[in-house]
This record gives structure tokens, sequence and C-alpha cells, in this order.
């Protein structure tokens, strides 16, 4: 079919309308949800979520590996702080339970569902150089794209810039750290696998689903990965996580003041 003309270009454009694009959101989400997406390896997207929505990230077929950033909705400079993450809370695999920080000492997100054996707080997402020593290419636009750049087009989307990109944690690909301080590559949770977090405050999301550095067959290997998010409830003082350990307590201390003064609790 010919696009040299208006109308050609028209009947193409209809033409696809049957057609199943993985990558494509569903919309509207329906049933409750709002927001369900497939992200295909090689892929991005990002939403912003009010506080008490969980989104559910599910590995379709064993091979996805999701990088995530996390801010500060209505004030992104606050951001995911992955160091404060694992220090503050004593604990570098993130499973269910963990909270994931922002630098202000604030809880962005609880995981509620997930392995700890199958998450990354260490090595980030790939970059533009890595993806082309390795495959030829990073761009985002390319066969190859690598999560960084992935991560700089999304940011963009919600008025930020490549210098606002902190490091990631990355789910469903696993590593261990030796005594030597080597990674060991774990590699991936299985078909199936669930990851879920609770939005403790209104938050962006960024998601970039590509290879994890680590991963060592010679392949651009990335499967896609199943999004839904729903509203709920965030975490209250009665929970049995929000007292789990003196520090993760303080940390919902910290939001809870934060959400008072500006009207969102």
């Amino acid at each position: 079919m010919s696009t040299a003309t208006t109308a050609g270009a028209r009947a193409h454009a209809r033409a696809q309308g049957g057609t199943v694009v993985e990558c494509m959101p569903t919309l509207p989400a329906g049933d409750g949800l709002t927001w369900a997406e497939t992200i295909p390896g090689g892929g991005y997207a990002s939403k912003r979520l009010a506080r008490g929505s969980t989104l559910q990230l599910t590995d379709v077929y064993g091979d996805a590996c999701v990088s995530v950033l996390l801010f500060n909705a209505d004030e992104p400079w606050e951001r995911l702080n992955v160091a404060d993450t694992v220090k503050v809370l004593w604990q570098a695999y993130v499973g269910a339970g963990h909270l994931l920080l922002s630098d202000q000492g604030r809880v962005l997100a609880s995981v509620t569902a997930g392995a700890a054996d199958r998450s990354d707080t260490f090595c980030g997402t790939s970059t533009l150089l890595s993806n082309t020593e390795r495959y030829g290419d990073g761009s985002p636009q390319g066969p190859t794209p690598a999560g960084r750049e992935l991560f700089t087009v999304a940011a963009a989307k919600h008025g930020l810039t490549r210098r606002d990109l902190p490091p990631s944690i990355s789910f469903f690909q696993g590593l261990r750290v030796g005594d030597d301080g080597g990674f060991t590559w774990l590699g991936s949770a299985g078909p199936g696998a669930t990851v879920e977090l609770l939005a403790e405050m209104p938050v962006t999301v960024l998601l970039a689903n590509v290879p994890h550095p680590l991963d060592p067959r010679p392949a651009y290997t990335c499967s896609a990965v199943r999004l839904k998010a729903w509203t709920g409830t965030p975490t209250a003082p009665t929970d049995d996580l929000w007292s789990r350990s003196p520090e993760g307590e303080r940390a919902f201390l910290n939001t809870a003041d934060y959400l008072t003064a500006r009207g969102l609790a």
C-alpha cells in the first residue's frame, strides 16, 4: 500500500488497527486497574502513580530484567537513593518487606512481593558505551538499546534530563556478592515471577527492560514484562511493616511528616 499521498497514508495507518503491538498500553486499563501495559525486551515505560497504588511487574517468559527508578511526583528532585536503600536498612538484596528510600530518608515505595535473590542493587543498568562495545549499538532507537538511554527518553516525558537519573534497582535477574567482592550472576527468576511495589507517596516511575549488564549470553536476550497498577492504601502505622525495624519506622515517620505538611495524609 503506497503512503505517497495523504489518502494512501491514512489507509495504511487505519489498516494497522487490528495489529497487536506488544509494547502498547491497554487503554482504558479496566477492571479497577489504572495502568496495564506490556513492555517488550528493549522497551521502556513511565507513569505517575498515586499514593497507595500497587505496581505489579510480571516476567512473562522468564528473560525480563526490569530496571526501576522512582521520583517524588510533586518534587522530582527527591528520588530513589539506592545507596541509602541498602545502607539504612542493612540489606543489599531487595525483596518483599524492603523499603525503597529517597535521598531525603523517606519511603517512596515498599516491596510487597518479590524474591530478594533475583534483584540487583549493585550494577545499575546498561549504558550506551557498554552496549555499543558488546552488541554494536546502544542507542534507544537501535536494535540493542541500553537501559540508561531508555531512561533518558522516559525521563524527558516528565520534564527530567539525563543528569536527573540516579542509579537504578533491577528485578528478575539476580546476583550474589562473594567474599572476595566479586559478583556471581544467578540468572532468571523464571517465567511468571512477580514483583509488587506499593507507592507510599505520589511517585513517578521509570522502567527499562533490557539485559542485565552481567548477563553472559552473547545475544541481546530480554523478554517481555507485563505491568499492572491499581489503587489502594499505603502502609499504615498499624501494619507490621511500619515498625519492622527502627530504621524503617524512622523512614515512615519522615514520610508521614512530609505528606501531612503538604496535606496529602
